[in-house]
């Protein structure tokens, strides 16, 4: 019985796995044959599975050709109407843009439409003929000055809370600036959230100084990229490359 017992203790010595073992000695041998186990290589752990590549940020298009852009019909630059971000008049031309607003423009549409299609190619007025937003004023304008549509709601009266402005004979230091109201669209689309309030309270000078240049090229840039496809799909020509 106790060979028997020797006999299965060595054919389990022959048995271990090589990669955990490696026997020096016959298994044949004596009883007494030495065995001596050598410790393998640990198994290696499998390679964890590369971090997905982030989605790219889509980068700005180059928007200069955009404010490179001559008006039809003027020598006047997209670029020259936003730095500075003023309205100009001339009572010696037509009024409507770009000499001044008129009631009924569709301002919006008219500006984007002149940051974003190529003019040597489409009409200026080209966004605003399109079916998406409201024909008209949902309140009639005045016939006599100011000429404005009355205010939705009800108006501050006099003796009330708040305050009333003469805009004929109050001083400029009578106001607080809230918004710039210069070129449409300008202040509100091309200046980012993070930079509208430095811009509102900038003057004309700091556009003339190119301040705020930079950022408003860029998001320019930024929302050509977002709409090229739509303009194309319309049929328009976009002038960011």
């Amino acid at each position: 019985m106790g060979q028997l017992v020797k006999f299965h203790r060595r054919l389990l010595a022959c048995a271990a796995p090589l990669a955990l073992a490696s026997v020096l000695s016959g298994c044949s041998g004596g009883d007494s044959a030495p065995i001596r186990i050598v410790s393998a290589s640990p198994t290696p752990s499998p390679s964890p599975a590369p971090a997905p590549t982030p989605s790219p940020t889509p980068a700005a298009l180059n928007a200069q050709p955009c404010l490179d852009q001559v008006l039809p019909g003027t020598s006047t630059t997209v670029a020259s109407l936003i730095f500075p971000d003023t309205l100009t008049l001339d009572f010696a031309t037509p009024s409507g843009f770009p000499n001044g607003r008129r009631l009924t423009d569709q301002v919006i549409d008219i500006t984007l439409g002149v940051l974003l299609l190529k003019l040597s190619s489409n009409n200026p007025g080209a966004l605003a003929l399109l079916p998406l937003g409201p024909p008209a004023n949902e309140v009639p304008f005045r016939s006599t000055f100011p000429y404005l549509a009355p205010a939705n709601g009800t108006p501050i009266l006099a003796g009330t809370a708040g305050t009333n402005f003469n805009f004929r004979t109050d001083p400029a230091s009578a106001y607080t600036r809230v918004d710039r109201m210069g070129m449409p669209a300008v202040a509100t689309v091309l200046a980012v959230s993070a930079r509208k309030v430095p811009y509102n309270d900038a003057n004309p000078s700091d556009d003339a100084a190119n301040l705020f240049r930079p950022d408003l090229q860029l998001h320019l840039g930024e929302l050509a990229d977002e709409f090229q496809d739509d303009i194309r799909a319309l049929r328009l020509t976009p002038c960011a490359v």
